[in-house]
């Protein structure tokens, strides 16, 4: 009898000691896991948040594409601003060859101020010189004015480099249409197309 309640006891202890075993392996258990994810989410955590390098890289990258912007936004601009300086260029070319209001203005006063001056006293040479000698002349110089500003522009625009081939274009006609003022403006002025008439003609 006592041996086998002996034995008994040992079996008992021991299904004891194995049970107990087994709860302390449970409970380690979920302790690792514990340990693992959240060494898991740190991990991730890492990876989520860029580096100092990863963040110069980002940085660099924007700066790259604002300049790349701006560059492009800078061709525009000069692109606009020399086709519309090519267009103004052959448009005062072209007043300048077929009058200007201020020109007409300047020589309506010329005419009134030799009338003024040439009233009652004044010779007829006095009087061509002073009415519409003056008033040609200015009318000239005012022409030529509009003739030099507009081959100005253009050659302005002719010297700048990366012109389209029409701006390029505009451009010459501009230049040609000022030079062609400029020279007629000149030959007016100094009368050497068409002469002063006399008092006796």
């Amino acid at each position: 009898m006592d041996t086998k309640t002996t034995t008994e006891k040992t079996g008992e202890s021991a299904e004891s000691t194995e049970a107990a075993e087994s709860a302390k392996t449970a409970e380690a258990a979920p302790a690792e896991d514990t340990a693992v994810v959240v060494l898991d989410k740190q991990a991730g955590e890492q990876a989520d948040e860029p580096t100092a390098d990863a963040a110069d890289d980002l940085a660099d990258d924007e700066d790259d594409e604002d300049d790349l912007l701006s560059e492009e936004a800078a061709p525009a601009s000069s692109g606009i601003g020399g086709a519309a300086a090519a267009v103004v260029s052959a448009a005062l070319g072209a007043v300048a060859l077929t009058g200007t209001w201020t020109g007409k203005v300047v020589s309506e006063r010329e005419t009134l101020l030799g009338q003024i001056k040439t009233s009652g006293s004044g010779t007829p040479a006095q009087q061509i010189s002073e009415i519409y000698g003056d008033a040609w002349h200015s009318t000239a110089l005012v022409n030529g004015v509009f003739s030099l500003v507009a081959l100005f522009v253009a050659v302005l625009v002719l010297i700048l480099p990366g012109r389209p081939s029409w701006v390029r274009s505009v451009a010459v006609a501009g230049a040609v249409l000022g030079g062609l003022g400029l020279l007629l403006s000149a030959g007016t002025y100094f009368d050497l197309f068409l002469s002063l008439p006399t008092a006796g003609s």
